[in-house]
């Protein structure tokens, strides 16, 4: 369970870790949903990791005084012992319920290759021994948790071995003479290598798990105005083959953090089991989104008339309005006009099945730009817009693309009477279609990122689209080192 088994449990142990409890009662964001497949492949690198870490431990010296037959007592020593291999073979990690996850290894051995002396009076004898340990049995609950800081946090609660079969081989002169004693000498070998190996795991948890889960972030930057909060709302739910994890799924912003005034929906996740890892995503995630580049007027635009194409059938000036509109071109000749477009309220995401759409409602403001460079207000119009979403996802992010319908304009207020707004709804249209549009898709395609660790890849994915809710679904890649 070295540095890469650690690497692999926090794709797992750190979705389930980050960060401080929310409110109790209170929806997710986000699920995460960790299925028997993916847990299955978290205990195979866990099994590489520590076969690995194996290799380097050094066994402690042993000694002992032993009666041999014929002879009477003698004191013998094994000493530079070393594992010189071993194969780990049956592994799992299975869902702890009220507790975290349960790891354990069986059907393994171990073979020990290292020195002994053996002293009775004045005859001392010396020479070189196997040990083969077969039928090795590793049991490790651990706990889940998280530290005031929010930040995850992992133990070990309990821990045993057993082994069932000591075989020792002693070769050297006399050598025979402590195989008399055999069962004296597996006996300490058994109980010597039983408390090693917990001892292997928890330094390993404690100094390669542990750490590596301390670097999972609570919250991640999207860019100058947005963050999102990945904290743990609650336990993780724990059934005979998933963890569910709530996750607050929420995007706040980075200058002033204020409370939402929505819930998370409720999502009802369907029972999927081919990836090993599927996400959840809310549209309480993408809402809050929204909320926060509203508020520093993202999707605001202006629009003078050195922004009009040459070739469109209306200018901003008054003298291209005096066709439709006489008044304006009377009262303002031969001025230049400026539209200053406002969204109403921040656009929220709709998610229906196999749908995502999103309408926004604009107001636009026309004013006069007089000598004096003093704006003055003519019209208001009200703007109605529909975009279907298209939603992608990379090896890290989620990513988006709108692709708008066609707008319609109305007239709320004029003082310059009454005209038909078909030409302006043409003007707004091109401009929506070649600025805004493309500034929105840019920002959609920096995506959001999800809660990952390093060197963990993200594969295969498979999306759906379900009332509320996006279920991404994917397998895991440890990349190592």
């Amino acid at each position: 369970m070295g540095t890469s088994a650690g690497a692999l449990s926090s794709l797992l142990l750190g979705i389930l870790l980050t960060s401080t409890p929310g409110a109790l009662g209170a929806n997710p964001g986000l699920v995460a949903r960790i299925t028997d497949k993916g847990l299955e492949y978290v205990a195979q690198e866990e099994l590489v990791a520590l076969q690995s870490k194996l290799h380097d431990v050094t066994l402690p010296d042993f000694s002992g005084d032993a009666k041999i037959k014929y002879l009477g007592n003698a004191h013998y020593e094994f000493h530079s012992l070393n594992i010189h291999s071993c194969e780990l073979l049956g592994s799992a990690l299975k869902p702890l319920p009220s507790h975290g996850l349960h790891f354990s290894i069986s059907d393994s051995f171990i073979r020990v290759k290292g020195k002994w002396k053996v002293r009775k009076r004045i005859l001392k004898l010396d020479g070189s021994f196997d040990v083969t340990v077969k039928g090795i049995t590793i049991s490790v609950n651990l706990l889940l948790g998280s530290d005031p800081s929010g930040r995850p946090k992992v133990a070990v609660s309990s821990c045993s071995s057993d082994i069932r079969d000591v075989d020792v081989h002693v070769s050297g002169d006399l050598g025979w003479l402590l195989n008399l004693f055999h069962h004296q000498i597996e006996s300490k070998f058994r109980r010597v290598l039983e408390s090693k190996i917990c001892k292997i795991i928890q330094n390993s948890v404690t100094s390669d798990l542990q750490p590596y889960l301390q670097t999972l972030p609570v919250t991640m930057e999207m860019d100058i105005f947005a963050g999102i909060d990945y904290s743990l709302m609650e336990a993780p739910q724990a059934t005979a083959e998933i963890l569910d994890v709530m996750l607050k799924g929420e995007i706040f912003s980075r200058d002033h953090r204020s409370p939402v005034a929505f819930l998370a929906p409720v999502m009802s996740l369907p029972e999927e089991h081919s990836r090993m890892v599927y996400f959840a995503i809310s549209n309480y995630v993408f809402n809050t989104a929204s909320l926060v580049y509203h508020k520093v007027g993202y999707l605001n635009f202006s629009i003078t008339d050195d922004m009009v194409p040459p070739t469109s059938h209306i200018r901003l000036t008054t003298k291209s309005f005096r066709a439709f509109c006489p008044r304006l071109a009377r009262l303002y000749p031969n001025m230049n006009l400026t539209l200053q477009g406002t969204v109403v309220s921040a656009p929220f995401l709709n998610f229906s099945p196999g749908n995502l759409s999103s309408a926004a409602q604009m107001e636009i403001e026309a004013s006069v730009l007089l000598p004096n460079s003093v704006k003055e207000p003519v019209f208001r119009l009200g703007v109605a817009t529909n975009v279907s979403v298209m939603l992608t996802f990379n090896t890290s992010k989620i990513t988006g693309f709108l692709k708008p319908e066609k707008i319609q304009v109305e007239l709320k207020e004029s003082k310059v009477g009454v005209f038909n707004v078909e030409l302006l709804e043409a003007l707004l249209n091109y401009y929506l279609l070649s600025t805004l549009y493309p500034k929105v898709n840019d920002k959609l395609a920096e995506g959001f990122p999800l809660p990952l660790l390093k060197r963990i890849q993200l594969y295969d994915p498979v999306l759906q689209i379900h009332k509320d809710f996006l279920f991404l679904g994917t397998n895991v890649r440890y990349l190592r080192v």
